[in-house]
């Protein structure tokens, strides 16, 4: 019986310090390859718009909208163009473009046009859109998506 008691004293060994800083530099290896992986942020240099101050009344420009269907007819301002042309000139509206962009230069105000295409219109009647655009030198363009149903 004596024995008995012998082996349980044998079993504890006490507190053993050579596998704790075995995991101590685990743990410090994984952070130090871990930090050569992280992604350095570049610095975006953009300018924030402020608060301008103004001398007098500013004049708002006239907003153009065109509107493209899931059938592929476009419309200024809800006024169709070129209803029977399938093709990809759009000649009405290309012309319509030219004559707004030179009565705003006349008046020294910029055009601004507003995209509105349904959620299923194709993408190469939008590109002919833009292309009528680019003919008629009209720089300030914006898109949004017709969502109503």
């Amino acid at each position: 019986m004596r024995r008995l008691v012998d082996n349980l004293n044998e079993g504890n060994l006490g507190f053993q310090i050579a596998p704790m800083i075995d995991v101590v530099f685990v743990i410090m290896l994984f952070f130090m390859v871990m930090a050569g992986a992280v992604k350095v942020e570049k610095e975006l240099n953009t300018t924030l718009p402020g608060s301008a101050e103004t001398s007098g009344s500013q004049d708002f420009v006239d907003e153009q909208i065109i509107t493209i269907a899931e059938t592929g007819e476009v419309a200024l301002n809800d006024e169709p163009m070129d209803e029977g042309n399938k093709g990809h000139e759009l000649p009405q509206l290309t012309a319509t473009l030219m004559r707004l962009k030179q009565a705003s230069e006349a008046a020294k105000t910029p055009v601004v046009v507003t995209i509105i295409s349904d959620q299923g219109a194709k993408y190469s009647r939008t590109v002919d859109v833009l292309d009528a655009l680019a003919v008629a030198q009209v720089p300030n363009v914006t898109f949004t998506v017709n969502d109503e149903e």
